[in-house]
C-alpha cells in the first residue's frame, strides 16, 4: 500500500512537473539563447530525480561520466524506462536524441524538441529513414553534439532477449565517431507499461568508447556483448540487493512514445 501511494503521488507530479514547466517557459523558451534553452531542459531533468528519489524513494546512480568526452560522440544506451529519456541529460552537453518524427506533433513538447535540434526519424520510409537520421547526425556532429540513441529501437523488460537494430551501426559507419555504451537496470524500478515505481537505486554505468572504424561484426559484438553483459550484472546485483526480479516473459517490443532508432 505504501509503494501504491508513492507511486501515485509520484506519477501524479511527475506529469504536473512536465505540464507547469512546459507552460512556464514556453512564452520564453523560443526567444532565449541555446545555453538558456539548455538550462531550462536540464532543470527539468533534475526535477525529476528530485521528485523521483524524495516522493518515490528511488536514487539514481550513474557512474562513469568520465567516459564521456567533450566534443561530438555517439551515446548508445540501453533503453527499459522513460527514466533514461531524462536522467543523462544533467551531465551531457549538448545532447541530440534520435527519435520517432511522430513525437514532433504533439503539443509543446514536439515543439521544445523541434528547438533543441532533436533528430527525427520517419519509420514508415523505411530504408529512407536511415538516410535521414545520418544526415541530420551529421550536421549535429560537425556542431559538436553528442548523439544518443537507443539501439534497440524502443523499451524492453529487463531480462528480455535484446534486439539490436542497423541504426546504430549506420550512425557509427558514417560519421566515424567512437561510440559509448550506456548498460543499466532501470526497468526494475520504473517498468514499462506499470502504474507502480519500486524503491530502491537504479544504476546506470557509462562503458569505455568503442573506437570508430571495427568492422560491422566486431562493433556489434563489442557494442552488444558491453551492454548486455554490464546490464545482467546490474540485474542481478539488483535481485540481490532489492529483490526485485526481472519479469523478462513480459518483454514484447511496442512503438510507444519515446526516442527510438529505425531499423
Amino acid at each position: 500500500m505504501i509503494m501504491f501511494l508513492r507511486s501515485l503521488a509520484f506519477n501524479g507530479l511527475f506529469y504536473l512537473n512536465l505540464i507547469v514547466q512546459l507552460l512556464v517557459y514556453s512564452p520564453v523558451f523560443f526567444f532565449v539563447s541555446e545555453a538558456t534553452g539548455w538550462w531550462i531542459v536540464k532543470n527539468w531533468a533534475r526535477s525529476n530525480l528530485w521528485l523521483l528519489e524524495h516522493v518515490a524513494g528511488i536514487r539514481s546512480d550513474i557512474r562513469g561520466k568520465q567516459n564521456l568526452a567533450p566534443g561530438p560522440i555517439i551515446i548508445a544506451a540501453k533503453h527499459q524506462s522513460v527514466w533514461d529519456v531524462f536522467a543523462f541529460l544533467p551531465y551531457l552537453d549538448r545532447p541530440t536524441f534520435i527519435l520517432k518524427k511522430e513525437l514532433l506533433s504533439i503539443p509543446f513538447f514536439g515543439w521544445f524538441a523541434r528547438r533543441m535540434r532533436m533528430i527525427p526519424v520517419d519509420r514508415a520510409r523505411r530504408g529512407g529513414a536511415v538516410a535521414s537520421m545520418i544526415e541530420g547526425a551529421e550536421k549535429a556532429a560537425a556542431d559538436g553534439r553528442q548523439i544518443v540513441i537507443f539501439p534497440e529501437g524502443t523499451r524492453t523488460a529487463p531480462g528480455a532477449a535484446p534486439d539490436y537494430r542497423q541504426g546504430v551501426f549506420r550512425l557509427y559507419e558514417a560519421l566515424g565517431l567512437p561510440v559509448v555504451p550506456v548498460a543499466l537496470n532501470s526497468g526494475l524500478y520504473w517498468p514499462r507499461r506499470q502504474f507502480v515505481r519500486r524503491p530502491g537505486t537504479i544504476r546506470a554505468d557509462i562503458l569505455a568508447p568503442v573506437p570508430p572504424d571495427l568492422p560491422r561484426a566486431e562493433f556489434l559484438d563489442r557494442l552488444r556483448g558491453g551492454i548486455e553483459e554490464r546490464s545482467a550484472d546490474l540485474l542481478a546485483e539488483a535481485y540481490a540487493r532489492d529483490g526485485y526480479v526481472p519479469a523478462a516473459s513480459a518483454a514484447k517490443p511496442d512503438l510507444d512514445d519515446e526516442p527510438s532508432a529505425p531499423r
